[in-house]
């Protein structure tokens, strides 16, 4: 009986993780408004009002296209950034990925950039990936995840994810899921519509 309650409250303890998301909250606003991820009870589509958004200060890491150089949303100043962390090796990235590019096609007028965070996978699988979709934005290869570390507590094993930041590059939304264009389209728009 005891191994059974143990069991369980690891499998309670695995689903809070994965299934995690966070808010900016009064403490993030106290201690300079840095976003920490919190879980959401079992959430997986997370939004914030801007009263409520913490800034990520910094995330970037090598560029998978261009080895050796570095990439991250510091480079995009002033522009909506849509987070969308993925490997090729993950069935529901390959889905979404048509979907993702439409939404940069879409959005690029309105100040908006896509940036994937390319994790767990190796740099050839990720630019065949890449370019067999033809894909035009640019990605971070992560292998580690260590990129994430800028997302305060995120659960790095969750992939696909996608994180909205606005202008100023605080977390507006944030989707532990894969997506449909339908579904990303007019929360990136409404973001991007945002003063």
């Amino acid at each position: 009986m005891r191994r059974l309650l143990v069991r369980a409250a690891l499998a309670l303890s695995a689903v809070a993780l994965v299934g995690g998301c966070a808010t900016a909250g009064e403490d993030a606003v106290a201690k300079g408004g840095e976003f920490t991820f919190v879980s959401p009870g079992g959430q997986t589509r997370i939004f914030y009002p801007p009263q409520e958004r913490g800034r990520l200060t910094s995330l970037h890491g090598e560029n998978l296209l261009e080895k050796g150089q570095d990439l991250g949303i510091a480079d995009f100043h002033g522009k909506v950034v849509v987070l969308n962390v993925w490997g090729s090796w993950c069935g529901p990235c390959r889905s979404e990925a048509d979907d993702l590019q439409a939404v940069q096609d879409k959005t690029a007028a309105q100040g908006v950039q896509m940036l994937g965070v390319n994790v767990r996978d190796n740099r050839s699988a990720a630019v065949d990936f890449h370019r067999d979709r033809g894909l035009t934005y640019p990605s971070i290869f992560d292998p580690s995840g260590r990129s994430l570390l800028a997302l305060k507590n995120f659960p790095r094993s969750t992939v696909p994810a996608t994180i909205i930041l606005d202008r100023q590059h605080r977390v507006a939304a944030i989707f532990l899921t894969d997506l449909l264009e339908k579904d990303l389209l007019p929360e990136v728009q409404r973001i991007a519509a945002d003063p």
